[in-house]
């Protein structure tokens, strides 16, 4: 993996591991969202373990409408302001979103993808050749960058899975340069009666089940609805994103309130 001027080298495989001994993956039992340095213990094994099918999975549960969700991520980004600027994909995984971007064909700048669940960053290599796109291993929560590093910002479905919200978004105010936008994109509660029941419904009877039989990881899928269930409304996502110093924060729901897609500024 790759330096750039202003980037913080990669990490060292040696230190990203998976902790052991805290969950079992062989329990049949749902995982609920634990907190604090459980969370991340919980969420780098759940994304280490479901890494070498996670595209799969992602493509095949959504219907491929995740692509469209990515693509409506990176034109809120406002990146044709600074074609040429240095951009920031945090919990990258597989580098779906970082490619949405690097691929524009106007765009001509970099792409930083970080995520701190090595074995992901690792499945989504082969995707990268011939784009501009750097992957670095570190945490959302102590990203490995400079303060005012970006051009802008994104997080695809990761701002949910961080064990300290307020901190992952003081974190990402600290290294967008002044004038820069956040974009986050990431599973809501949909407002309507009956489509919210429909989802809900989905959520925690079918997708546990087939994520199960799929991804061969007995609790993965059923974390995914456990938290998507704790996460903020957008509503109350956009107040913490301006608690955090972020202004013009603002939401757009998807697919009927699916997902959100939230955009902010420093």
């Amino acid at each position: 993996m790759s330096t750039r001027p202003g980037v913080a080298r990669s990490a060292d495989p040696a230190d990203v591991h998976v902790s052991e001994g805290r969950f079992d993956p062989h329990s049949d039992a749902p995982a609920e969202p634990r907190s604090g340095l459980e969370r991340e213990t919980q969420v780098r094994q759940l994304f280490s373990e479901i890494a070498p099918r996670y595209d799969l999975l992602n493509h095949l549960f959504s219907l491929n409408v995740d692509r469209r969700w990515r693509r409506r991520a990176v034109a809120a980004l406002g990146w044709e302001e600074r074609p040429a600027g240095r951009y920031l994909d945090a919990c990258a995984g597989t580098f779906d979103l970082s490619l949405e971007l690097a691929r524009r064909p106007r765009f001509a700048g970099q792409v930083v993808a970080s995520d701190f669940a090595l074995p992901m960053l690792k499945a989504g290599l082969p995707k990268l050749t011939g784009a501009s796109v750097n992957p670095v291993c570190g945490d959302a929560l102590r990203l490995p960058f400079a303060g005012d590093t970006f051009a802008g910002a994104m997080v695809g479905f990761g701002v949910r899975n961080l064990a300290e919200l307020e901190r992952g978004l003081a974190e990402l105010h600290r290294v967008l340069a002044a004038g820069g936008r956040l974009v986050v994109l990431d599973f809501t509660i949909p407002p309507n009666r009956l489509l919210r029941a429909a989802y809900l419904f989905y959520f925690h009877r079918v997708l546990p089940r087939l994520g199960r039989w799929v991804s061969g990881h007995p609790w993965a899928y059923s974390y995914l609805p456990a938290s998507v269930q704790e996460f903020p409304a957008p509503a109350a996502l956009a107040e913490r994103m301006r608690a955090a110093g972020f202004t013009e924060a603002r939401w757009t729901l998807l697919s009927g309130g699916i997902a959100a897609l939230h955009v902010a500024r420093k």
